[in-house]
């Protein structure tokens, strides 16, 4: 199952994607009177999907051309998931990425936080402030959590998984290194575009064979496999969940692999106008342009 956050006015509604096209989950809900079929992200959480399976399966596609059905190109994206109370992410996750950066391979996962500030949805612009310069991307598979839990045994991780999404980590890079936490660099206005769909568990089955790139301005930059991690995805929800409880809606963001900006010899910045495309296998094209940010 392919589901997506699209704009309506000043609000997100959830939607799934079909061949048919996009569904408006809340309005087929409504004009077809079905009110047990849940119809938002945190609602899917609590009842599961089965159900909004089978009523898109018997009810929604069958009405062509029905109210409810919108066509893609014409939405505005938000991000997968709307009000994340906690974004945890992995540092140094990727083997070649710890060797083009000169760093040792980890022994024990590096986790940092970005905020909700840092949320965007594919097709957002995302600023850049004056107050940095070295802006680099980091293609990276993100988790979301579908169920709490505490204390998960690695071989039962996956269970409380709910699905994954494409992510892109902007980093100032300047502002990362500047001290050694590196959370100012991570959690600038816009710096975590997801999507453009959250593709259920299910559906991606094993997490750590799908092939990930990055484009730059159409220019592949980085061109790897989640199987290159180190510490996988049931090693990561358990080794999280020893010292926290993880909730439903929570996103963690895995790493990213070799390619970036900061690896390489010469550094040529992201700068304004730059578009920069993130692709996971399965997940679909979360793209971005990056602009100068408006002074007030």
């Amino acid at each position: 199952m392919r589901l997506l956050h699209f704009k309506e006015e000043n609000s997100y509604r959830l939607g799934i994607q079909t061949d048919r096209g996009i569904i408006d989950i809340p309005r087929a809900v409504s004009m077809l009177k079905a009110p047990s079929v849940p119809t938002t992200l945190e609602a899917l959480f609590s009842s599961g999907t089965s159900q909004l399976a089978e009523f898109i399966e018997t009810v929604a596609v069958r009405h062509a051309g029905a109210p409810w059905m919108i066509d893609e190109s014409s939405l505005s994206f938000g991000p997968c998931v709307l009000n994340p109370r906690k974004i945890l992410c992995i540092g140094l996750n990727y083997r070649r990425h710890a060797n083009e950066t000169g760093s040792p391979i980890p022994d024990i996962p590096i986790v940092f936080s970005k905020f909700r500030n840092t949320l965007a949805g594919s097709g957002d612009r995302v600023p850049l402030p004056p107050t940095a310069a070295q802006y680099d991307y980091e293609a990276e598979l993100v988790i979301v959590i579908g169920k709490k839990c505490k204390y998960v045994p690695e071989e039962k991780a996956l269970e409380v998984v709910f699905g994954y999404c494409n992510g892109n980590d902007i980093s100032a890079r300047d502002l990362q290194l500047r001290t050694s936490q590196w959370l100012l660099g991570k959690t600038l206005d816009r710096f975590f575009p997801t999507g453009p769909y959250l593709v259920t568990a299910d559906a991606v089955g094993d997490p750590h064979g799908l092939r990930m790139r990055c484009w730059l301005n159409g220019e592949c930059r980085q061109d790897s496999n989640t199987g290159d991690m180190i510490f996988r995805v049931p090693r990561l929800v358990s080794y999280i969940s020893q010292y926290m409880t993880l909730e439903p809606g929570d996103i963690i963001s895995t790493g990213t692999p070799e390619g970036v900006i900061a690896g390489m010899q010469s550094k040529v910045w992201l700068k304004p106008q730059d578009e920069v495309t993130v692709e996971i296998e399965g997940l679909g094209r979360l793209t971005n342009i990056l602009e100068a940010d408006r002074l007030p």
